[in-house]
């Protein structure tokens, strides 16, 4: 057993769970996000008008995925030596300025500068805002990173359905009109910024009375590899159906880009509705059991996919949405428990791997399917929910039983085997 919660000295937005501010960054999030999967959601259109090729259509996913990748673990080093609260409005302005240049973009080239500050905004708002998310919690971390992720996943469930209502019928200037879905998101996050600020005294506080891990460090280099693993298999197996799946509709079933758009919704819908069961679920029966189910309980479904109707194909990929979805929260928590004090880099290393990956994977496969074809590629990556083997690595993450609490076990890692719940970090 653990100490009681309520003997554990917390800071005091730690009591409870701040509704409120976690609301307002999951929309924000939703609405960076849904910027973000307007780019995907317009592929089709844009391969029209520069007649691009699968492999120019990867490289636009690589170049705001990598802008995002490399960013953020720099930014999430820096904000956790020195928080920077009103980072987060700037991040979105970055991507409302890479917003407004796609929708006028006249050449390839500045395709790929849009998507460039797109990923940049990402990597900007990302790290600090799962801080915020962490801070807002009150200890039921699992719960919070859901609901923080959510609003990401809904906003990428949104662009192919605004892209198919509004940019395909008016074309790619139409883009525009969505700045004031940005404009709305710099406003709530100088709101969120102002309580950063005034909290932020208190997650530092809380920070220095977390328990450190009892692994040394080579462990947690070992875990984290193995994490990181895990992180590859789900995101390079997103790409092939965040960037390809309209594509591989059109061309096996004959369905119409807007039809197609449709099904990849339903597939992004179901990712959101995965990743806020998720998080507290993990928070209930803990982390590894989440991470092993999600990303190894998707491979059936992912073996047959490239073999079946159009009904299964769709039955399917929601199934896949639903399952997979749920890991990222449950590997986020459990990697920010491993490393406690360190959420900023923690955060903004497992966010940049996994827009990497997205981007690698969306460029590699983009090669591959101009090569082989759009069919070849779903079999291939058919194998790699095999990799979540891997969690079977994983070590439980409960610290070990202390005299000190009269023969006890000591205080767990936050948040993981029924522990209780620590302050914001």
């Amino acid at each position: 057993m653990s100490i009681p919660a309520a003997t554990l000295p917390r800071p005091p937005q730690a009591d409870r769970t701040s509704f409120r501010v976690l609301g307002a960054i999951s929309t924000a999030h939703m609405i960076n996000d849904m910027m973000q999967s307007l780019i995907v959601a317009i592929y089709p259109v844009l391969k029209g008008e520069f007649a691009l090729s699968f492999t120019q259509i990867g490289l636009i996913t690589l170049t705001y995925q990598l802008t995002a990748s490399l960013f953020q673990p720099l930014v999430g080093l820096y904000t956790d030596r020195k928080p920077v609260p009103y980072s987060l409005p700037v991040g979105m302005t970055f991507t409302l300025s890479g917003l407004l240049l796609l929708a006028y973009a006249p050449s390839f080239a500045l395709v790929l500068l849009a998507a460039a500050l797109v990923g940049t905004g990402s990597s900007i708002f990302h790290p600090e805002s799962s801080r915020v998310a962490r801070m807002a919690s009150g200890g039921q971390h699992g719960l919070a990173q859901s609901l923080f992720q959510v609003g990401g996943n809904t906003g990428s469930a949104l662009g192919p359905l605004v892209a198919a209502a509004v940019i395909v019928p008016h074309g790619k200037g139409s883009v525009a009109w969505f700045a004031l879905a940005a404009l709305l998101g710099i406003v709530l996050l100088l709101q969120v910024s102002r309580w950063y600020a005034a909290h932020r005294k208190d997650a530092a506080k809380g920070a220095l009375r977390a328990h450190t891990a009892t692994f040394g460090r080579g462990r947690v280099a070992f875990v984290v590899a193995a994490l990181l693993v895990l992180v590859f298999s789900k995101y390079f197996y997103i790409a092939s159906i965040s960037s390809f799946y309209t594509f591989y509709l059109i061309e096996k079933f004959g369905l119409s880009v807007q039809s197609a758009q449709m099904h990849l919704f339903l597939f992004l819908a179901a990712s959101a509705a995965g990743t806020l069961i998720g998080g507290p679920v993990g928070d209930r029966i803990g982390r590894k059991p989440v991470i092993w189910g999600s990303i190894l309980g998707v491979a059936p479904f992912a073996l047959a996919l490239p073999h079946v109707g159009l009904a299964w194909t769709t039955t399917f990929t929601i199934l896949i949405g639903l399952i997979l979805s749920s890991a990222f929260s449950a590997i986020l928590v459990y990697a920010q428990e491993l490393i406690p004090g360190k959420v900023g880099a923690v955060s903004g290393l497992f966010f940049g791997f996994a827009f990497g990956m997205g981007g690698l994977g969306a460029a590699a496969l983009g090669l591959l399917a101009d090569r082989t074809g759009i069919g070849f590629v779903y079999q291939a990556c058919a194998f790699l929910p095999l990799l979540g083997m891997v969690a079977i690595l994983l070590p439980d993450t409960t610290a070990p039983r202390s005299p000190s609490t009269g023969g006890k076990a000591s205080r767990a890692l936050p948040g993981v085997g029924g522990s209780a719940p620590s302050g914001p970090a």
